[in-house]
Formats: C-alpha cells, structure tokens, sequence
C-alpha cells in the first residue's frame, strides 16, 4: 500500500452519513469503499477528480426512489478504498470496477461515470462488455476523442488540457500544492471547472469543503496524480497504442453522453465528436449553463436524464 506521512484526515471521515449503507468489498486484489443505496436492477456510479463517492449523494437518493441499485464507489486511491503504489491505468482501474459488479452478485450493472469515472466507464465497456447493461457519461468524452482533440484542436482541448494536466507531471509538487492550506486548491479548480450559478451557491461552497478535506486523507492527492501521469506517460509508450486499439471498437449497449454546455475542461465539441466510438445506440444531452459537473450543478435534471435512459 501507499506509505505517506500520517497527516492529514482519516479514511474513514469520508464515509458520510445518509439514506445509504457503507461498506468495503473486495474486488480485482483490493479493497473497495462503496455507498449503496436502494433496491432493484444495479447502477454503479463511478466519480471522478477531485471528488470522491459523495459527488453521486443526489443520483444515489434519485436512483433508489426510482427503483434502482445504486451504489457509488471510492476509486482506486481515493477516499476509504486501498491506495497501492501502482494500478492507476485504465486496464486497471477497469478491472477494478469489473471486479466490483461481480462481487455485489450481479450479473451486468448500468454504469455512469463522471470525468475520470467516465473513462474508466469507457474502458469497462470495451474491455468486459458482458458486464456492462448501458453506459452513461458525464463531463467525459472518449479516450480516444479526447487523444484526437488534443491533438487537432490544440488551442481548444488542446489548450484545456494542458491547463491543468501539464502540471500535474511533475514530481511531488502538485501532491504538496493539492494538500497545501487544508486543500485550498481544490477549490480553486472546481471554481474554475463550475458553472457559475453553481460556484456561486452556498451548496458549492458545502461540497468544496467535503472535497478539500478529501484529497487530505493520506495518500489521495498521490494516487490522483498517478492517474494523470499514466495517461499522459502511455502515449509516449508501447501501451499508448495498445490501449488505444483496445478501446477503439463500438460498445454494443446504449451509451448517453451527458455534457455542460459550458465545460472548460472537456469540450463540448469533443464530447461530441465520441459518437466515433460510441455505436449505435448513442445520444447526447448538453445542459445549458452547466459546467463540468452536471450532477452536482443540475442534480434533478442529470438524475430525470439518468432514469428516461435506464428505462429505455
């Protein structure tokens, strides 16, 4: 496991209390912390940075009231879930959540995935399709659009990107500057990535709280960089292509794309252009006014979008 300096809040703190059950299982050679809530068909709701289970507390509620499972996992490095030293690729993280469907005892899930999540929700799809029922995206085009648009789009997604993931390279100085003045700068980047009603709301301020005193907890602000460096690492490596090929096939489920008209760091026309990948069966909703966390900063309408999919 991860070693860090013992400072900083414990794991267990992020295990809110609420209408959910919280547990650990095992899943893929690691322990994971889940939220679960309600009855019915399973949804597994993966989160993104730098967020933690409790990004998902309206969809868990939303959900459960609508005849669903839904359980909201800690990914990998994050929250109460193990932090090893290694593991933060994709093909990784993706068994991590492969593992998990099975050990909650069903056969296929939905699943929704949120930034990082999404990616990861897109890996699962391609990797262990017999697992996946639908999948629904969130502030999250396909790794290869987003590949694409950096390239092509260099002063858009391009310029987006670098905004923030270019130093996210370095050596320990982004670990020390996200858990610096009790995670200061986890605010400022949700700032950055939010909407602006909803950066303006007392509810934003709440959430930040929560999120700051996350990536404290040993070994998070670590493990959030790790996935970082990979995705940037793999594209000068022999698994950059690899991984690439290994995703590149259509999923054969329904796939709903749910994106922030006014996102600044996954580009709505980037989002757009994952229906190359996305097969047949793909749609996609932009809400206006929204930035990059559509289930934070429009709840009742991300969770009524969630529901009319699933159904269908």
């Amino acid at each position: 496991m991860f070693r860090s300096r013992p400072s900083g809040p414990d794991p267990s703190t992020v295990r809110l209390p609420g209408p959910w059950v919280h547990s650990a299982v095992s899943a893929n050679g690691i322990r994971l912390h889940v939220a679960e809530c309600g009855q019915g068909p399973l949804v597994v709701l993966l989160h993104g940075f730098p967020e933690f289970w409790w990004s998902w507390r309206h969809q868990l509620t939303g959900l459960a009231g609508r005849g669903y499972r839904a359980v909201a996992v800690d990914l990998r490095g994050y929250g109460d879930s193990d932090k090893p030293p290694r593991g933060y690729d994709l093909w990784t993280l993706a068994g991590d959540v492969a593992g998990l469907i099975r050990v909650l005892g069903e056969p296929r899930a939905h699943v929704v995935g949120h930034g990082w999540g999404g990616l990861v929700g897109w890996t699962l799809t391609a990797l262990h399709p017999r697992l996946v029922q639908s999948l629904a995206v969130l502030g999250a085009p396909h790794p290869l659009a987003v590949r694409r648009a950096v390239v092509r789009d260099v002063r858009g997604q391009g310029r987006a990107t670098a905004g923030y993931a270019a130093g996210f390279q370095l050596p320990w100085w982004p670990e020390r500057s996200l858990r610096g003045d009790d995670g200061a700068r986890v605010g400022h980047i949700m700032r950055s990535w939010a909407g602006g009603e909803w950066a303006a709301s007392a509810e934003f301020t709440d959430a930040v709280s929560r999120y700051r005193a996350a990536i404290r907890v040993p070994g998070v602000a670590h493990c959030a960089m790790e996935y970082h460096r990979w995705a940037f690492r793999s594209q000068f490596r022999a698994e950059g292509p690899r991984f690439a090929a290994a995703v590149a096939r259509p999923p054969a489920v329904p796939v709903l794309q749910i994106h922030g008209a006014d996102d600044p760091c996954a580009l709505v026309r980037t989002a757009a252009s994952s229906r190359r990948w996305a097969g047949a069966a793909y749609r996609l909703e932009v809400i206006p006014g929204t930035g990059h966390f559509p289930h934070e900063e429009q709840p009742g309408t991300t969770t009524a979008l969630l529901t009319e999919f699933l159904r269908d």
